[in-house]
């Protein structure tokens, strides 16, 4: 489902990614952890090309872009469709409410027709528990509810991949739960999904692999057993105790 080889990201003379290889199956839930810095938005970004990679060739769903050439920039729009993006902020237009942040891509980018847009959004809201808020505007909504909101509005422009950039990380603790098990759903219904996160239960209960990444480069990836519980490398062994001692 999705392919990443020998990918490099350059910012001026920053080099953020530094040759990551990475495969991805259909239906899988893939987790990536590290520390801040590290690399890790920056792949899922170069993963819809919000940030256009510096080299390496990035495939999804059997359509693949190379960028040690020139990618015109609509196959570029053509292949970012194939992605559906949950930020760490909700991004959800404020003059519109949580039915229309819902429908306006359909609507706008794929030129749908209005009726079938508005049933399949009043059906995905239901689906993230918002059946009562379709006509409340974003300043209505706690922030776990606009999350929400955010990943109706990526599920309905019917993506094949889901990409999820700390989704959690600006809500307050007691709203992390909603949020989670919307995307435990999706999991379980066999969406493919990557996933940047310091949520490590998360990571452990859901995850069919964990990529640890630091510096650019992908340092160790299994099944959230042997990650968690028996790594390899020192570099994450010390990240995970970091992480379990609240630092």
């Amino acid at each position: 489902m999705i392919s990443v080889k020998s990918l490099y990201k350059q910012f001026g003379d920053l080099e953020v990614l530094k040759g990551i290889d990475l495969q991805v199956e259909q239906g899988k839930v893939v987790v990536v952890i590290g520390p801040s810095g590290s690399g890790k938005t920056t792949l899922l970004r170069c993963l819809n090309i919000l940030e256009k990679p510096t080299s390496g060739i990035v495939e999804i769903d059997q359509q693949s872009l190379d960028f040690s050439q020139k990618v015109p920039s609509g196959k570029i729009a053509d292949f970012r469709r194939l992605t559906g993006m949950v930020f760490q902020n909700y991004n959800l237009f404020p003059h519109m409410t949580a039915l229309q942040n819902v429908m306006e891509g359909p609507i706008t980018v794929k030129k749908e027709e209005k009726a079938k847009v508005k049933e399949r959004a009043i059906s995905l809201l239901h689906k993230v528990g918002l059946g009562d808020k379709l006509d409340f505007y974003p300043f209505q909504l706690s922030g776990g509810q606009q999350q929400r909101v955010g990943i109706a509005r990526a599920l309905a422009m019917e993506p094949k991949v889901m990409l999820f950039d700390e989704p959690t990380s600006a809500l307050d603790p007691e709203l992390v739960g909603e949020v989670l098990r919307v995307m435990k759903e999706l999991a379980h219904e066999g969406m493919t999904m990557v996933v940047v996160t310091h949520e490590m239960k998360f990571a452990k209960e859901v995850a069919d692999e964990v990529i640890f990444m630091d510096d650019g480069k992908i340092v160790e990836q299994g099944e959230p057993k042997e990650i968690f519980e028996n790594p390899i490398t020192d570099r994450t062994k010390q990240f995970l105790r970091l992480i379990e001692s609240g630092v």
